[in-house]
């Protein structure tokens, strides 16, 4: 979810805010069990078959927690950290995920491309991939070897199509990497990317960019502050702009949005 901020911008952004973008509290999410775990290579077993798939190498934090969730009839164990804002499964990704998984015929998921923005520990591009789409999972280059764990040991083998992998910094290089006349996507997915951070406009141009005509944008976020909404206001300027669903006992709102054509 942090994939507007480099490493070393990260850094000093979790030094200016001590909590967390949900405050201080621990993650929220689906039905879960907790118990410590370590990264791969150490207490938890990667299969040859996973290993040798594996292209980034996760970040070394000093502990991990595996937690499980339970959506479309299946288990889903993420490796989580509260060391790292994209290492943790926050609120608008349940609720997005639980979305896909009641709408999912409605939606046509199967054999639908999807990229997913900010994907952090991958729970939301693993419920997709499990509902038949071909997905692209993007974030930040730290994030990527914990994204490409969870996601190879939740859906390799599981799954009809194997999600990729690719690093997305926010509003750089847009164009080189995902050049608008090779990449077309049914579906851009988003879940608390827009908190307390220097780079809202640089997300909205990102979003702005991966959507063509035909491309359905879904953005789930627990709205926390001011800025919030505010960017919200500058969303709807550059989307044709629904609420999809509300859930208030977390303060998520999941709106789709149309790119705006002149």
């Amino acid at each position: 979810m942090d994939a507007c901020l480099s490493s070393e911008q990260r850094s000093q952004h979790l030094q200016e805010a001590p909590c967390t973008p949900d405050g201080c509290s621990t993650p929220e999410g689906a039905p879960r069990e907790e118990d410590t775990g370590g990264p791969p290579g150490g207490s938890n077993k990667i299969e040859p078959s996973l290993h040798s798939l594996q292209q980034f190498v996760p970040t070394d934090y000093e502990s991990y927690t595996q937690e499980h969730y339970l959506f479309a009839g299946t288990k889903i164990v993420i490796q989580e950290s509260i060391e790292s804002y994209g290492a943790v499964v926050w609120p608008g990704a349940t609720a997005l995920c639980q979305y896909l998984e009641e709408h999912s015929e409605e939606l046509n998921l199967q054999d639908a491309k999807i990229l997913e923005i900010g994907a952090g520990p991958g729970l939301v591009s693993i419920v997709a991939s499990i509902l038949g789409a071909q997905v692209t999972a993007t974030d930040l280059p730290d994030v990527l070897g914990n994204l490409q764990y969870n996601l190879l040991k939740n859906t390799l083998k599981r799954t009809a199509h194997l999600p990729e992998v690719r690093e997305l910094v926010w509003g750089e290089s847009l164009e080189q990497r995902f050049p608008r006349s090779s990449f077309h996507y049914d579906y851009v997915l988003a879940s608390d990317v827009v908190y307390h951070h220097y780079f809202l406009d640089k997300l909205l141009a990102t979003m702005a960019h991966l959507c063509q005509p035909g491309t359905v944008l879904l953005w789930a976020n627990k709205f926390r502050f001011s800025t919030d909404y505010e960017f919200l206001d500058k969303f709807k300027q550059v989307f044709d702009t629904t609420l999809l669903a509300e859930f208030p006992e977390a303060s998520v709102k999941i709106f789709q949005g149309i790119l705006k054509w002149d």
